[in-house]
């Protein structure tokens, strides 16, 4: 079973915040694997091999069964449960986040490290961009040149995606409704083009919603 629609990242990104003199750098990148996510985690460690910490964690799979986090050295509970927490309140899935500190000589206490790799998460994710994804079912509708028009100027009222338009002796429109409307949406052409339109149903595609 896959998700009909769910909260990720649209591509990796990195902010750099400053608190009493210690740099935290929040990284943050979509996943597809657990492999991925720890992966990344590498990644970071061996791009700031010199920081005092990279504190991590990740929540991966469709029923967030993937979960890990990382304090990589911080008093236990300050670092990786906070990022793990920004990651869950925020409804996101397939997402690995890695904070950075560079140590600026301040204490910062325990509440004062959750709340710095809790921000530190969040400029993170903001970074990679917050998106919603939604499932989507490919229909492919040929019709005549006589009933383009009137498919066209419907498909566009009720705001149904169009991925593509091929021109031959016929027309075929590469329509794109929300999985779990595709049957509903197959029995409208239908009744909409009088069962002239040949209607093929195709696989299923990730869209960004809104765009």
């Amino acid at each position: 079973m896959e998700l009909n629609r769910y909260k990720t990242l649209r591509a990796q990104g990195s902010r750099e915040i400053v608190i009493r003199k210690s740099r935290f750098i929040g990284h943050a990148k979509p996943v597809q694997t657990e492999e991925e996510a720890v992966a990344f985690i590498e990644e970071i460690k061996k791009l700031h091999w010199n920081a005092t910490h990279n504190c991590s964690a990740y929540v991966v799979g469709e029923r967030d069964e993937f979960q890990k986090q990382s304090d990589d050295g911080e008093p236990s509970g300050t670092a990786g449960k906070p990022i793990l927490e920004v990651i869950k309140n925020q409804g996101l899935k397939n997402v690995v986040v890695v904070v950075t500190r560079y140590f600026g000589g301040i204490l910062l206490g325990a509440g004062g490290l959750i709340r710095a790799y809790t921000d530190g998460a969040v400029a993170g994710i903001e970074a990679a961009g917050p998106i919603v994804k939604v499932k989507h079912r490919e229909v492919k509708v040929t019709v005549d040149y006589t009933w383009y028009g009137k498919v066209e100027n419907e498909l566009h009222g009720r705001g149904y995606r169009i991925d593509g338009t091929e021109f031959t002796d016929r027309v075929t429109i590469v329509c794109l409704p929300e999985e779990p409307q595709a049957e509903a949406f197959i029995a409208w052409m239908t009744d909409l083009t009088q069962g002239q339109a040949e209607i093929e149903a195709g696989g299923t595609v990730y869209k960004i919603e809104g765009e």
